[in-house]
């Protein structure tokens, strides 16, 4: 019997589809959020992510713990921190990476969540047109700069840089822009730079259309763009959850600052970037973004604090207890044991 054109594409079709709602759904994937009872259920936590570098410690955890028997971490990637807060808000997420202040802000407006740990170190750059003249902000005055957000660390040190420089802040025009956007923004002239998490500065350094203006470092020491996250209910009902995440991020980080190209090529298909690209801002140089040091000091939180204060992003200066909890972090970290053969990396999703 011969089968017509139309209904073996049609039946094409409904095999397509079936499978892409098994990808999108994960049904071997058990998402009970308890915490470990020794029923031998493997619990996993959602946790949100960006594909900036700031979060790779996030797919890395979820990659180094998905044979695990008992506790996984499935990373959930959003493209814009509206999404990602929203979802936090409406306990979609317990547990996010998320901007500093952006957190702070959460805080401040009653959302019960506490800042547990860092995921990075450094990790953002400045770039400008390949062929701009400016050496440093002193040269912008009147062009335009993109930052990923208004409640963003990259926008507070700008302005903090600016003061130091005797700038006003209205000298430069600033404009928020997702940070996949920007690298079109700098090749169409709608922008002069942007300050962003890596590795959108970078991407513009290998398409030939930018160059670094300032690492972040350069800026701010031992910058911090975003943190981890946890709400108060995952914090109370499941603290052994957000010990092992804590701690995972921990070992992940330990393990991905001295395995940078196998960490790229984790982190690739979780991020759905190419994975040279991602090499390349993690080596070049190897001090562009750092996964150690990430327990979170009063003082490191009292300047981000200070400054946000002074940008009106926050009303007034909030007790560092309020929005930050130290005790999940672990006292030893000892790098992850990861071994990355390439047949057995997670296919984008």
């Amino acid at each position: 019997m011969r089968i017509s054109a139309s209904v073996k594409t049609g039946a094409q079709l409904v095999v397509a589809l079936t499978a892409l709602a098994v990808l999108r759904y994960h049904p071997w994937t058990n998402r009970q959020q308890a915490a470990d009872d020794g029923s031998g259920t493997i619990h996993v936590l959602k946790v949100g992510f960006l594909p900036v570098t700031c979060h790779l410690t996030c797919p890395v955890t979820a990659f180094a713990t998905r044979h695990s028997k008992n506790m996984r971490f499935d990373s959930e990637l959003y493209h814009d921190w509206p999404t990602i807060t929203e979802a936090f808000e409406a306990g979609r997420l317990q547990a996010t990476f998320m901007l500093a202040p952006m957190a702070m802000q959460m805080v401040a407006k009653g959302v019960g969540c506490k800042i547990v740990y860092l995921g990075h170190r450094d990790g953002s750059t400045m770039v400008v047109g390949i062929h701009s003249k400016a050496k440093s902000l002193l040269d912008l005055k009147g062009q335009t700069i993109a930052v990923p957000s208004f409640d963003s660390n990259q926008y507070l040190v700008l302005l903090h840089a600016m003061r130091h420089l005797g700038m006003p802040e209205n000298s430069i025009h600033f404009v928020q822009l997702a940070p996949p956007d920007m690298p079109t923004a700098l090749a169409t002239h709608s922008i002069a730079g942007y300050f962003v998490g890596e590795p959108f500065a970078g991407k513009a350094e290998m398409l030939g259309i930018g160059k670094v203006l300032y690492y972040s470092d350069q800026l701010w020491p031992h910058f911090i763009s975003c943190v981890m996250v946890a709400s108060n209910k995952l914090i109370r009902n499941h603290p052994a959850e957000v010990r092992a995440l804590v701690k995972g991020i921990a070992d992940s980080g330990a393990w991905a600052e001295t395995h940078r190209v196998q960490a790229a090529e984790v982190a690739a298909p979780y991020f759905r970037q190419d994975p040279k690209l991602l090499k390349y801002v993690l080596t070049s140089p190897v001090w562009r973004v750092k996964y150690t040091d990430l327990t979170p000091t009063n003082q490191d939180m009292l300047s981000i604090e200070d400054d946000a204060v002074k940008a009106g992003l926050l009303k007034k200066v909030m007790p560092v207890s309020s929005f930050l909890d130290t005790s999940f972090i672990p006292k030893k970290i000892v790098p992850d044991r990861i071994v990355v053969p390439k047949a057995d990396l997670i296919p984008s999703r």
